[in-house]
């Protein structure tokens, strides 16, 4: 039997500076948020900083994806949190042509179901 493949996912956001330097206002559909360079970089740093934003998706998608992999093996998951850490070490670079992150660790803690099973989840997760 051939399936279909779904069709592509396609998303938007704009950013646009704002009065204060090194602040941003961003929007996503009818969304909107502000997001503030560090303040190493003379920015005001109060609001989340772009790899705080970025990180903060990162760890939402894998909160989700296992809900949604939960949900279609019917494993009744009562709560998914994520804790992301990194690190972007600019003596010890990755790449000498662009800045990325050293390292990325994402933990997982699910309650509701046994440790072996919610390592099962997170393993699918991985794979997505």
């Amino acid at each position: 039997m051939t399936t279909t493949p779904p069709p592509p996912r396609e998303y938007a956001v704009d950013a646009r500076s704002t009065s204060t330097f090194g602040r941003v206002m961003c929007s996503a559909r009818t969304h909107h948020f502000v997001i503030d360079g560090p303040v190493a970089n003379g920015c005001p740093g109060e609001e989340l900083t772009p790899p705080e934003a970025f990180l903060s998706g990162v760890a939402a998608c894998g909160v989700e994806l296992v809900q949604v992999i939960a949900r279609e093996q019917s494993v009744p998951v009562q709560d998914v949190a994520v804790r992301i850490q990194a690190v972007v070490d600019r003596s010890r670079p990755v790449r000498p042509d662009v800045t990325v992150f050293n390292t990325v660790r994402m933990r997982f803690t699910l309650t509701g179901v046994p440790r072996d099973r919610a390592g099962g989840l997170i393993e699918q997760f991985k794979k997505r």
